[in-house]
């Protein structure tokens, strides 16, 4: 499978070399990003050495996904698959539940991202709304009711979580106990016809 042999975790400020090179030559303005580090996913092949990056803001529930840079753009799709099944992960283990960017390769609208409409961008974070660009949206899911706050919000969606991680350990207890007791079935079974099998053959006797 595509991307089996690359490796995703999230950028450290050891980093920060290899980065700064991708960055001054792909992107216009990359004097902010020495800070905003940790925000970066990077991508990795199997001797270690990094074939690209993207970065993923959190703000009051939603998420910016900005900032993709490449070792070689041969490569670029390939890298995205893997580094885009992180950033589904990070937003939805955040309780993100909305994503955006500006970022323009067609591989973003073919993993789920629409353009928004007029009354989408007005959902947009005010500290976003003004970089310029094309925005591209996801739902990943209903956002909160009015007047709850992100905290509060987040707050919910840990303790939803925390229910359904609960209700899997219990799901995952009862097969185990299922199996144990079908395990011992089977073994009586098996030693019920050894024993059958035994009986059998020392009341036939030898054959004359």
């Amino acid at each position: 499978m595509p991307g089996t042999d690359l490796r995703v975790r999230r950028a450290t400020v050891d980093d920060l070399s290899q980065l700064r090179s991708l960055w001054q030559s792909q992107l216009p303005d990359a004097s902010s990003l020495e800070r905003r580090v940790t925000e970066f996913q990077v991508v990795e092949d199997g001797q270690g050495r990094m074939l690209g990056a993207v970065a993923l803001c959190m703000l009051g529930g939603h998420g910016l996904i900005h900032s993709e840079v490449f070792a070689d753009y041969a490569e670029a799709d390939r890298c995205r698959t893997v580094l885009w099944e992180r950033l589904e992960q990070v937003a939805r283990n955040h309780g993100l539940y909305r994503l955006w960017t500006r970022e323009e390769a067609p591989f973003w609208s073919r993993c789920g991202l629409r353009m928004a409409d007029e009354s989408t961008l007005q959902l947009l974070p005010q500290d976003w709304q003004s970089l310029k660009g094309r925005w591209l949206t996801l739902q990943l899911r209903e956002p909160p009711p009015q007047g709850l706050s992100v905290e509060k919000e987040f707050e919910l969606f840990m303790q939803a979580e925390r229910q359904r991680t609960q209700a899997l350990l219990e799901r995952a207890r009862w097969i185990k106990q299922a199996a144990t007791v079908l395990a011992i079935l089977l073994a009586g079974l098996v030693l019920a016809a050894v024993w059958y099998l035994l009986q059998n053959r020392s009341t036939s006797g030898p054959v004359p």
